[in-house]
């Protein structure tokens, strides 16, 4: 076994290696940006090296600067985690040319499965089924809007490299088939500097189940069972769970046969994943799934494998990659229970899914382990007073949940959801919060399509309650929710003589300016139609008294803000300066506004110009995903205020409008 490696990676699964080497007694190594100098997975690691800017490209994607930093700190081995170089074959073959061991599959491997063209035609030669569509080297709109037609709509079109659902679009119909293309291959540039793409049909009931296999060098393939990855939005997956509801023990082996033929075909060694596309509309089946493509790497929701099988697969990739043995043979493995993954972000749903920035100025999860198998485990790659930034994924982190059976371990899911805490930048959490308590989700009726049919409900904006609203109110004015160490329980502060105090302050909620007036007496609030609740705190934990009936809310004081948790619900106000909004002006409804930060990769404005409605005037770049700004209505360009390839922040005014009566 080594003594010392170094993770090619960071954020969570930087971290994440770094508890598997440090329980096996391994010393680790972590790189890291000038961004990320005090990140979590740099300070976890025995040494840390800094091996670039904050850019991926001058960092994490630095394959000569990973190598030295190895060589320098006296490394034997790297594991890439998952991501930036991990499916790189020249990254591999630099790596052992220096002397080092890539913990991972060999490079022909990675190049066999690396693009999804090249490796469907090498599965369909391994007797596994694939997905019908185009797969050839023609890369011409004529020629891919043919075989478009060939295939029938609905079609995808897919980066041949990488994943992730990057350079990835659904196309419906033939007239939306340009302009899908033309995005999906400046994304796929983008994210793999290759802009190439293939064409297949798009299965209308779609599920997506893959398997987990390992291999070693000494000829033993295995397959760890599989995860259903069906919950997806935008092709990135939102929640994985294990084993996949309603496979069949016949599925499970024709599927499991498939996926260790794909990596006996390729030579393959170490943790891999065969991603299958199943047709859902009549239930799985031993002739209704097909290859889609290979991660030759760990896979972000291995945990919920892990979870079944009582397995550390970082632990089995170390010792696969020090030349020993798998120490499991198929017929020994068994699944237990059941599993699920939701993964945190830093996104905005209610404008659809855009990456957030910001301050993590509380965050706060329930009791758990980190990174090994539980009941609730949560693996996160930051802390308290860590910044989300626009350079890296923005996830914060995985809760990862088991239980004996799947009804169990949803309900657990869902609860433990609603007593995770972050405050200073928006999330998904209420959004899977309602996902994990989704009828058809809990029933087990899940396909790719399922986000997407239920938006709205998923993504509705909660009416706050009003003792959510009063009880921000009072803590923003210092009444509640200053810590009160020692004491029991705190009355809530304010002097009065002879008469109940009257409260009156003005909150804003978003852009909403909220109005809040109450009296005081003692612990009991009154409006003007009553008593409306009592209240007992301690600390920032407040218990709400309504008649027989208390519930607990919970707040987080920050940067002149306080965000109120009402289980799932976080609600975030702010005080009310009419000074500051008067002199900051509101925002044209006359204009576009950059909705995240991001690069301007495409500008097509001038001042002068007319445009139409919904015409594509700005796309924007950010997290090496394309978010496309068209003209709001038909008007005349007034004034252009970026440049092409300009970075810009969110709220950033680039284009204004005049009437077209106007002129």
């Amino acid at each position: 076994m080594f003594q010392k490696i170094l993770i090619a990676n960071r954020g969570e699964i930087a971290a994440r290696v770094i508890s598997t080497a440090r329980r096996l007694g391994i010393a680790t190594v972590a790189v890291c940006s000038e961004a990320d100098r005090g990140a979590l997975h740099a300070t976890l690691a025995d040494e840390a090296v800094v091996i670039g800017a904050a850019a991926v490209s001058e960092s994490y994607l630095r394959a000569d600067a990973i190598i030295d930093a190895a060589l320098l700190t006296g490394a034997q081995a790297i594991h890439p985690g998952y991501g930036f170089l991990s499916e790189n074959a020249g990254f591999v073959e630099a790596v052992e040319a220096a002397g080092l061991v890539f913990i991972g599959p060999p490079a022909a491997a990675i190049r066999a499965m690396g693009l999804k063209d090249a490796a469907k035609a090498a599965m369909e030669k391994a007797g596994v089924p694939v997905v019908p569509g185009y797969h050839g080297a023609a890369q011409d709109l004529a020629t891919l809007a043919e075989a478009a037609e060939r295939i029938g709509y609905p079609v995808l079109i897919k980066a041949r490299a990488g994943g992730g659902g990057k350079g990835m679009r659904l196309v419906e119909k033939r007239d939306d088939f340009a302009e899908a293309l033309a995005g999906a291959q400046r994304e796929a540039q983008a994210s793999f500097g290759d802009p190439a793409v293939l064409v297949e049909k798009f299965i209308t009931s779609p599920r997506h189940v893959e398997m987990q296999v390992f291999a070693d060098a000494h000829g033993h393939v295995v397959h760890l069972f599989e995860r259903d990855c069906s919950l997806q939005r935008r092709h990135q997956k939102v929640i994985e769970e294990a084993p996949a509801p309603g496979m069949t023990e016949e599925v499970r082996a024709a599927m499991g046969r498939a996926a260790v033929e794909a990596a006996r075909a390729i030579g393959y060694r170490g943790a891999g994943t065969i991603e299958f596309i199943a047709d859902g509309s009549r239930g799985l089946r031993t002739d209704g799934f097909w290859f889609m493509e290979m991660n030759t790497r760990l896979q972000v929701e291995h945990p919920v494998s892990e979870a079944i099988t009582g397995l550390d697969f970082v632990e089995l990739q170390l010792r696969v990659a020090a030349g020993e043995p798998l120490p499991v043979v198929q017929e020994d493995l068994r699944i237990e229970g059941h599993a699920f993954e939701a993964r945190l972000y830093a996104e905005d749903v209610g404008k659809g899914f855009l990456p957030a920035t910001g301050r993590l100025s509380h965050l706060a999860f329930p009791e758990h382990v980190a990174f090994q198998n539980g009941t609730v485990r949560i693996d996160s790659g930051v802390r308290q007073g860590d910044e989300i930034s626009p350079w890296y994924d923005p996830m914060i982190a995985k809760v990862i949940v088991h239980g004996s059976d799947r009804q169990t371990a949803l309900s657990r899911l869902a609860h433990t959801l609603d007593t995770v805490r972050v405050a200073g930048a928006v999330t998904n959490l209420a959004f899977l919060s309602r996902l994990a308590r989704h009828p058809g989700f809990a029933a087990g009726g899940v396909d790719t399509g399922l986000i997407g049919r239920d938006i709205a409900d998923l993504s509705r904006q909660t009416t706050p309650s009003e003792e959510t609203v009063i009880v921000a109110a009072l803590a923003l004015d210092g009444l509640i929710g200053q810590r009160d160490v020692g004491k029991s329980e705190a009355r809530l502060r304010g002097f009065r003589l002879w008469r109940n105090c009257p409260f009156q302050t003005r909150l804003l909620h978003g852009e909403d300016i909220v109005d809040v007036a109450v009296e005081i007496d003692g612990n009991q609030i009154s409006n003007s139609t009553g008593v409306v609740f009592a209240l007992r705190t301690k600390d920032n934990h407040i218990m709400i008294e309504n008649g027989s009936i208390s519930r607990r809310l919970d707040i987080a004081l920050w940067d002149n803000a306080v965000t109120v948790f009402d289980g799932g619900n976080a609600t975030t106000y702010r005080r009310f300066d009419a000074l500051a909004r008067a002199s900051s002006g509101e925002a044209s409804e006359d204009c576009i506004v950059a909705p995240m930060p991001g690069q301007v990769i495409f500008l097509a404005a001038e001042a002068g110009r007319r445009v139409k409605a919904g015409e594509v005037l700005v796309i924007i770049e950010a997290m090496k995903m394309e978010h496309t700004l068209r003209a709001p209505r038909d008007a005349v360009i007034a004034e252009v205020a970026v440049r092409h390839r300009q970075q810009v922040s969110d709220g950033n005014r680039l284009i204004l409008f005049e009437s077209l009566e106007d002129r």
